[in-house]
């Protein structure tokens, strides 16, 4: 299929971008991998593109402040291959180079990713696992908002008509601390299933600040506080991590579609939140 007929304008900074947005029915476009497809089947139909993938403003990976910032048209691959990210918490640039394939990682982009949404999308998972805040962008300024309070429903964030995502703020943690994401894909898109990403401090021999994000198991991406807390102050050891997996996901309003039952997504959640875990061991 083809998309129905829209306009086609490209910005040159993040104002303009924003001055072309306040259009009716405009929508930003950056790597294309979430919006075209959803054009192409008629579940979107902006009448005007606004094509911010070429804002040298929104590309860039810095250290700043005891914070790694990421601007929202950086690339999957060039967050998988960037040395900073890698340096600072190495679940994120591992988690970016198992996003789809090389087309999509190299056109892709963490912002797009965000903004779309996609319940089986691997970035909100880390996201609220490293407690990443998402700056958003208007014609008054620019705020962020916690990714806690980002993902609220399917294919729903906080993001408002006429805003852009510009940079995503993630906190470098100090000390012992250490991340993991695992996930069992759709082997086409290379969707998750079931994803989790785990992060904890490890120190004593005890898991603290443990933070646990599942994408792929409910239609948004969502923190797992009672598993968090049945490890938090607990023994690193794989017996603790056996017997809080048990509940992983419990509580939760399940998917249920042709790849997977909600049995099934349970019985991955309790699977994919122990190989996160381990990892961390």
């Amino acid at each position: 299929m083809i998309p129905t007929s829209f306009e086609y304008s490209r910005a040159k900074s993040v104002g303009e971008a924003i001055k072309m947005l306040s259009d009716h029915g405009a929508q930003a476009l950056a790597g294309g991998h979430s919006l075209l497809p959803a054009m192409k089947l008629r579940l979107n139909q902006p009448e005007r593109l606004v094509d911010i993938g070429r804002i040298p403003e929104l590309k860039y990976i810095r250290r700043e402040g005891g914070k790694l910032m990421i601007g929202a048209a950086t690339t999957h691959h060039e967050i998988a291959s960037s040395a900073e990210v890698k340096a600072a918490i190495p679940m994120l640039a591992a988690g970016a180079g198992h996003i789809g394939d090389p087309a999509v990682r190299n056109k892709g982009t963490i912002g797009g990713s965000l903004a779309h949404a996609d319940p089986a999308a691997d970035w909100p998972a880390m996201m609220l696992a490293v407690k990443a805040r998402i700056q958003l962008t208007n014609d008054k300024g620019s705020y962020t908002v916690a990714a806690d309070d980002f993902f609220i429903g399917f294919y729903m964030t906080a993001l408002k008509e006429g805003e852009l995502i510009t940079e995503i703020q993630i906190p470098i943690p100090e000390g012992d601390y250490r991340s993991a994401y695992a996930k069992f894909e759709q082997p086409a898109s290379r969707f998750a299933i079931v994803g989790c990403a785990a992060m904890a401090k490890v120190s004593g021999g005890n898991f603290s600040d443990v933070r646990i994000g599942f994408t792929g198991v409910a239609d948004a991406a969502f923190r797992d506080s009672g598993l968090e807390g049945m490890l938090n102050g607990q023994p690193a050891t794989a017996a603790t991590i056996d017997a809080a997996v048990a509940n992983a996901a419990a509580g939760a309003e399940l998917l249920e579609d042709h790849y997977a039952s909600a049995k099934y997504r349970a019985h991955l959640a309790r699977v994919y939140a122990k190989r996160a875990l381990m990892a961390l061991l």
